[in-house]
């Protein structure tokens, strides 16, 4: 293809990412935007998956066969989550083996909050007050990308993240109204997620070498600044009905800009989670590796009996 061929495409691409329209598998699109959004659904895959690993953790733990069986309902929605967005990532020319072979060798990124232990059952109330809220708020803004596949998974998957947000709420919210060890309890979880739960949003504007591109082809709708933002704005009031405090000395409503001022990240401590030298990193990524290889029998199965139903149904129609 000639340079003047190529550079008509990406006017012609150009025009339908500022007409909103979504840009299917088929369709022509820069090798760039191809590459960020196979990164940035993966990603979120990857999240998906790791993050069941914290809640796995207390099943067993749960403190009534209610709260086992919604903590296991929230595990598989996650698990399902996953299994959209890799199929969703597929359709950009990568393969699932791939993409989990990225995952498992540490070239590819998950969400830095996975990385962080659930030590108490407070955590899962937490976990899905602030984790879930903090992605609610980016994804519901992802159902606007511009990739249709990614858009369309991102429907279902925000209506289940709002269940989920609200069963942790509900969660703190029996603890605030228990005893005062239980109501101690769900403040010391909200000491321990709140920053990194800002985290969640990724580096500042000015630190992130992806975000301006990402919200030109409208990949994301809002920065990670102006989603952090908003979730400040909207947590905050909801800790106060809880009557938790909030672990931020500078937090106060700043009625000039009509949003709540707070105190700064320890961006550092992003780096090196990021990095992978977070509480968790290597536990994480040893889990699900052993996961995979312990399951390969299941995979091996499945393909095995999805051969012989396709090569009955070829004889069935000879």
């Amino acid at each position: 293809m000639s340079e003047k061929e190529v550079k008509s495409l990406e006017e012609i691409f150009e025009a339908r990412i500022a007409r909103d329209e979504k840009i299917e598998p088929k369709e022509w699109m820069p090798e760039k935007y191809r590459k960020t959004h196979i990164r940035q659904i993966s990603q979120h895959a990857h999240s998906e998956v790791v993050g069941m690993l914290p809640e796995g953790n207390w099943i067993t733990r749960a403190p009534s066969l209610r709260r086992k069986v919604a903590l296991l309902a929230k595990i598989q929605d996650e698990g399902g989550h996953g299994l959209y967005l890799y199929s969703a990532a597929e359709t950009l020319g990568i393969s699932r083996d791939e993409l989990i072979e990225q995952l498992h060798s540490g070239e590819a990124k998950y969400s830095s909050i996975f990385n962080y232990p659930a030590v108490t059952w407070a955590d899962m109330g937490t976990v899905g007050w602030l984790v879930d809220g903090a992605a609610i708020m980016n994804q519901v803004a992802l159902m606007g990308t511009s990739y249709g596949p990614y858009a369309r998974a991102m429907v279902r998957i925000c209506k289940e993240e709002s269940f989920h947000q609200r069963q942790g709420y509900e969660i703190l919210l029996t603890l605030c109204n228990g005893t005062p060890e239980q109501k101690e309890m769900a403040q010391d979880s909200i000491n321990r997620w709140w920053w990194p739960s800002l985290m969640m949003f990724g580096p500042r504007d000015a630190d992130s070498p992806n975000t301006e591109q990402s919200v030109k082809w409208k990949l994301k709708r809002k920065t990670n600044d102006e989603l952090r933002q908003a979730f400040v704005d909207q947590t905050v009031p909801q800790a106060n009905i809880l009557g938790l405090t909030i672990p931020d000395s500078k937090l106060k409503w700043n009625e000039e800009r009509k949003h709540y001022d707070f105190g700064d990240i320890d961006w550092n401590e992003f780096w090196q989670v990021v990095k992978g030298h977070g509480p968790c990193n290597k536990q994480r990524i040893d889990a699900r590796v052993k996961a995979h290889k312990d399951g390969k029998w299941v995979r091996d199965a499945a393909m095995a009996f999805a051969e012989k139903q396709e090569n009955k149904e070829v004889k069935l129609a000879i």
